[in-house]
């Protein structure tokens, strides 16, 4: 091994940085979109493009107030500029994770060091969980790039050796990501990181501190990013800001009207499975921000509070999904390198056992895993389980090979150190990603895609009825190009429903009197069906001929008119 440290050659770096974006940005299109937010947000932007309206959001054609419109807008536009697909999609999200990391390094740099800087790129882009959701098209990633901007502008503009020009343009930057942050997902864009920064001056004593957030500045910059949007569609929709403000806020954190509740222990299988292949350094990095005693700004504890905080807030609230944590990731990528820059050797060999014992697991119990997972369930995803083993367990022998390899090699003094931090983070790095490729298949399957050439043989026309009976596709419209027909089933458009609900049928009976209409008249209509609903169709002996079928969905057309 190379005695000098990775972190002083420039060409390493730089290799790695190259190699780095290549794989990140590839695999934004390797994958099929996934319901139900990849689905969702792809059609919700591809509607805003058609339709031309970038005011009032819509999924399927109905009113939908649940998000801001911050993705829906890049999504589109990427649409506009590249053509619908997969990668342009996905393309914001990666992009907000890219955000991420960057933000990190320029913050590590300027904050603590140039060697902390670049460690906290390493742990941030290779943590499990901020390479997996960089390459989601959900909310949670766009949210999270965001307050990653706002964090690091805070950390930018507080530090003791800020000049009045700097901390001036950086906390303008803390309240534009502020902004960003709130347009992407609603009101916790800044009323989190205005509790973070209310603790920590509780806990610090630091008063001074709000006599340097440039107020006044701060927040007409935030209105002037999110005012207009607010405005603009509760002028055309009068009903919006209850359902927005009320419902998907009050209502959401205090009760489980949206049925996602969980334990208060919820996320912290997320948060440890999130973090890897730095578990081992986890506890450590947290108690830098608690053993944080420097005079003036304390940047390790304003991390601590971001990090413990955001993890309480969403642990207590009445709604709970597996990304809305990873706000928190920036955070701790800092407060790992800073313990990484301050640990010995002993602790860098005992995460990389600890990081190679996971793939040792992984190789040994998942084929008895799979083994298990597959008795009872339908023929059709035997396959789906067998074919996907083959990718963890390559995940899992990356893991094992590189914890054993950052072991071997972080006993060689400094340098070793280094070189094992970066083989740390090139393994959990492509070991993510090859789990994630690995997934594709369960994804088309879920995603239904298989369907999708013996669905468009039936498109006659760009009017062709296709009815959605007990069930909503979320990826299905996006790939067809064509909204779907709701039948008995609002899913999570009901609100939007009462507000037109001459855009769907509400009741089974009435959806056999149009579907027998459309036969006696002649025409084509199609039905994506529920299977019970299916089988109750056969009884009642409606006219119908399957045109695929899978466990979790038939699709129907009307029989073909003879001549």
């Amino acid at each position: 091994m190379n005695a000098r440290s990775p972190f002083e050659s420039t060409r390493t770096l730089w290799v790695l940085s190259i190699g780095f974006l290549v794989v990140w940005l590839v695999m934004l299109g390797t994958r099929t979109l996934v319901p139900t937010d990849e689905g969702r947000y792809a059609e919700m932007a591809r509607e805003m493009l058609a339709s031309g309206d970038w005011i009032t959001l819509r999924l399927n054609g109905i009113k939908y107030f649940e998000k801001p419109p911050l993705q829906n807008w890049m999504n589109a536009l990427t649409f506009a500029v590249f053509g619908l697909g997969d990668w342009q999609a996905r393309l914001w999200t990666g992009l907000c994770g890219l955000i991420g990391v960057a933000s990190v390094v320029f913050t590590g740099m300027r904050v603590f060091s140039r060697r902390i800087g670049i460690m906290a790129g390493l742990v941030l882009a290779s943590s499990f969980y901020w390479a997996g959701m960089g390459h989601v098209n959900s909310l949670d990633m766009g949210l999270s790039g965001m307050m990653a901007i706002c964090m690091c502008g805070l950390l930018l503009g507080q530090r003791n050796d800020a000049s009045e020009r700097e901390q001036r343009n950086f906390m303008l930057l803390c309240w534009a990501g502020m902004a960003l942050a709130t347009l992407s997902k609603g009101l916790i864009g800044f009323v989190l990181p205005g509790a973070v920064l209310v603790i920590y001056t509780l806990l610090t004593r630091d008063w001074k501190l709000w006599t340097r957030l440039h107020f006044w500045k701060g927040l007409a910059l935030f209105l002037i990013i999110t005012a207009p949007w607010f405005i603009l569609i509760a002028l055309r929709n009068p009903e919006h800001p209850h359902f927005f403000f009320i419902h998907e806020h009050f209502d959401r954190f205090t009760s489980g009207v949206h049925k996602r509740g969980g334990a208060w222990y919820y996320f912290f299988p997320f948060l440890l499975l999130g973090i890897v292949p730095w578990l081992g350094l986890l506890l450590q990095g947290l108690w830098a921000g608690v053993s944080e005693k420097s005079r003036g700004f304390q940047p390790l504890k304003l991390l601590l509070i971001w990090s413990v905080f955001f993890f309480f807030f969403f642990s207590i609230s009445g709604s709970k999904l597996p990304g809305y944590i990873l706000p928190i990731f920036p955070a701790l990528a800092l407060l790992i390198a800073v313990a990484i820059e301050n640990s010995t050797v002993r602790h860098i060999r005992l995460a990389a056992i600890l990081f190679a014992a996971i793939g040792l697991t992984g190789l040994l119990g998942l084929p008895s895993l799979v083994t298990k997972l597959v008795q009872n369930k339908p023929a059709i995803e035997v396959p789906l389980y067998q074919h996907y083993l083959p990718w963890l367990l390559a995940a899992s022998g990356l893991t094992l090979a590189g914890g054993l390899a950052a072991w071997r090699v972080a006993a060689s003094r400094q340098a070793g150190k280094d070189w094992a931090v970066v083989l740390l983070a090139l393994s959990g790095f492509l070991a993510g990603q090859i789990a994630f490729l690995g997934h594709d298949p369960w994804g088309k399957y879920i995603a239904g895609t298989a369907h999708i050439p013996a669905i468009q043989a039936e498109l006659k026309n760009p009017d062709t009825p296709v009815y959605a009976v007990g069930r909503y596709e979320q990826a299905l419209p996006f790939y067809l190009q064509h909204q779907l027909i709701l039948v008995e089933f609002p899913d999570e458009m009901e609100f939007g429903l009462q507000q037109q609900p001459e855009l769907w049928i509400p009741k089974r009976e009435d959806f056999v009197t149009r579907w027998l209409k459309h036969q006696q008249n002649g025409e084509t209509a199609m039905a994506i069906l529920r299977t019970d609903i299916y089988h109750d169709f056969q009884n009642q002996h409606l006219p119908m001929r399957v045109i695929g079928e899978d466990p979790k969905r038939v699709i129907i057309a009307l029989p073909a008119v003879t001549q």
